[in-house]
């Protein structure tokens, strides 16, 4: 993600109902008296991250997201902002405990039928707290003050250990402008020819049910659903040429790759299609630029644009083999404020510059191939695409990364501004300044004091030990010692947690 995070208008999702389930480690204990009968549990409600203790849910592990997305943009002014979706979402899961529920995110939709392995379940009013409830049923929280959006779902039978799952969910809403932790917008963010989809850090609940947390990767595949005109920008390749019938067209996009739910996305506006390229390693280049753009942000966004084939090159050089079957970008003439790296398909708002795309490229190796196992360890995708701009930067003449280090560590700044701990900033200081620029002059530190053949063959370790999977600043700073066959502990701490300005070697 790039630029600043500013407040806007409330999301409007509504509360109708709390309930209490108990939360637990995953795995099932013997019942009492026979040792060899399973206790089934409940999944819990997150997956124990410190900054979003709801995000994500335990007790399965989902494998792919088939979405089915119909969806009407709002009418023209002066009708309220509002869109209209409808969707199903088929999602298979495997029961890592023995279940007798567990939970999916999903905030402002409204479920209207399930079936579990084909067997239908019951939509029932949140029980109290300890409540028996009968046979296959679901149940929805909608807690805004809590940030607790979750949906219940009890199988009939219960889940074993190991139990494979087809789960589909019939639900939709009123689309609106949901805002993130910080009152952000984010999510399914509604536009007045469409809609923008970026949803970091867990705002995929805003259009479809998930499991909304970096630690459960999925594949994914889309149909969306859209009236003829439009056009709807997903993750992946295209799966077909779009298909209009009704006056309405479908576009169907292929996610092969695992995926962080917070990096899908599926835009939708008055898009231009533009001819496919490719980089000098065969990677499919997909863009889709808005056609009410302004002459001077599509002179920069087509400039911009055409950068990626040789910039795909040069951080291949850096990172590694390009880590997914596909890249591109939706450019869409309106803004959420920031541009974010979507896998596969950023999405800019506005136009798109040639550092913002860098910065967004970087991010498919480092943020979506290696994702942070909890948000606290954001520096790692943020930190790593600042230093990857200013490698770029330096590749084409622009500035050196140590003049764009120097321009950044020299300049005097307030003890509040060194006191913010980047290996752990806080729910509301994940996007702080600090954490990228702060981040980028911690791997400019670094790639000092270890040498450039280390650096680099670190962060080649770390994208292939770690792709398609999460990890953490412990696990960085270990790939670090082995590659160089340094102690970092002191670096790490000084440069990570130290409420004061580090040194450099």
């Amino acid at each position: 993600m790039t630029a600043s995070r500013t407040t806007v208008v409330r999301g409007l999702a509504t509360a109708v109902g709390i309930v209490s389930l108990v939360s637990v480690t995953g795995l099932a204990t013997a019942a009492p008296g026979d040792p060899g009968k399973p206790r089934f549990t409940a999944g819990s409600e997150g997956v124990g991250d410190n900054y979003f203790p709801y995000s994500g849910n335990g007790g399965y592990d989902v494998s792919h997201y088939d979405l089915a997305i119909d969806y009407t943009p709002p009418a023209p002014s002066p009708a309220p902002l509002e869109g209209q979706l409808s969707g199903v979402a088929t999602i298979d899961l495997t029961a890592t405990a023995d279940l007798d529920r567990f939970n999916l995110d999903l905030r402002g939709m409204t479920v209207s039928a399930m079936t579990v392995n084909g067997k239908r379940a019951t939509g029932i009013t949140p029980p109290a707290p300890g409540a028996e409830v009968d046979g296959a049923a679901y149940w929805q929280v909608q807690d805004d003050a809590e940030r607790r959006w979750e949906l219940t779902v009890q199988p009939r039978p219960k889940l074993k250990k190991g139990q494979s799952v087809r789960l589909v969910v019939t639900y939709g809403g009123t689309t609106t402008r949901p805002t993130d932790i910080e009152q952000a917008p984010y999510g399914w963010y509604t536009t007045r020819d469409g809609a923008i989809v970026v949803s970091e850090p867990d705002g995929s609940m805003t259009w479809y049910p998930v499991s909304d947390h970096p630690r459960d990767k999925a594949t994914y595949s889309f149909r969306i659903t859209v009236p003829e005109g439009k056009v709807a920008v997903a993750n992946g390749l295209p799966d077909g040429p779009p298909v209009t019938a009704n006056r309405r067209t479908t576009w169907s996009w292929d996610a092969v790759d695992e995926q962080a739910s917070y990096l899908t996305t599926a835009s939708v506006g008055d898009f231009e299609v533009l001819p496919v390229t490719y980089s000098a390693s065969g990677v499919p280049i997909h863009d889709f630029v808005d056609r009410k753009i302004s002459a001077s942000r599509r002179a920069t966004t087509n400039a911009s644009l055409a950068l990626q084939p040789r910039m795909i090159d040069f951080f291949e050089s850096r990172f590694g083999p390009y880590p997914f079957s596909a890249f591109g970008s939706s450019v869409d003439n309106d803004s959420v404020g920031y541009a974010l790296e979507t896998q596969t398909r950023p999405v800019y708002s506005g136009s798109a510059s040639q550092g913002t795309v860098a910065h967004e490229l970087a991010h498919q190796w480092l943020g979506n191939a290696v994702s942070p196992k909890d948000w606290k360890h954001i520096w790692l995708n943020e930190g790593w695409a600042t230093y990857a701009t200013w490698l770029w930067n330096e590749e084409n003449g622009i500035r050196t990364a140590q003049a764009a280090f120097d321009s950044w560590y020299a300049p005097a700044r307030t003890p509040a501004y060194w006191a913010l701990p980047i290996d752990d900033p806080g729910p509301m200081g994940l996007f702080a300044g600090q954490v990228y620029d702060r981040g980028a002059g911690t791997l400019h530190a670094l790639r000092l004091k270890v040498g450039d053949e280390a650096f680099f063959a670190g962060v080649q370790t770390w994208v292939e030990r770690y792709d398609d999977s999460t990890a953490t600043t412990a696990d960085f700073q270990a790939v670090y010692e082995e590659v160089s066959g340094q102690d970092l502990d002191g670096f790490f701490q000084e440069w990570l947690a130290t409420p004061a300005k580090p040194s450099y070697p």
